[in-house]
């Protein structure tokens, strides 16, 4: 297995994914062309954020997006994960585990790179039991939101 940076030609996959994810963890049917612009504008502007991927054979078995947060009290960057998915049936082989440890690597070796922060639904019990086996906590924060259109 291998890790990489996201392309263009991933871009239908990465739909795929993002759809998938929605629809198992908050029962969301999310709006195609909206998805498409939005993952597509992450791929040509690595101002907004990078994805990665997880290939096994050169097929993309799983996939996350790194977006950045500027910390004053740090005075340095963020990264938070988002948009985290792994096919069904690569899961609890350690795809996740692989991608979270690629990107940590990358923060360690980085001085302007604070850390990693990500969010869960508080539903996805799943998910948040494989945060803390990566060593994650979630013990600081609550996440608050107000979002246009929801």
């Amino acid at each position: 297995m291998q890790i990489r940076d996201a392309q263009i030609s991933d871009l239908e996959t990465m739909i795929s994914f993002q759809q998938e994810m929605a629809w198992e963890t908050e029962s969301l049917q999310l709006d195609v062309p909206i998805l498409q612009k939005g993952i597509s504008t992450v791929l040509e502007d690595p101002s907004k954020g990078r994805y990665f991927v997880a290939t096994d054979e050169n097929k993309v078995v799983g996939s996350l997006l790194i977006t950045y947060e500027w910390s004053d009290w740090r005075n340095g960057m963020v990264w938070w994960i988002q948009s985290v998915y792994v096919l069904p049936e690569c899961r609890q082989k350690g795809v996740f585990k692989m991608l979270y440890n690629y990107i940590k690597s990358l923060v360690e070796g980085n001085d302007s790179i604070c850390g990693l922060r990500l969010y869960v639904d508080k539903r996805n019990v799943r998910a948040q039991n494989v945060y803390q086996k990566i060593g994650m906590n979630g013990e600081h924060y609550q996440l608050f939101e107000w979002m246009k259109n929801d």
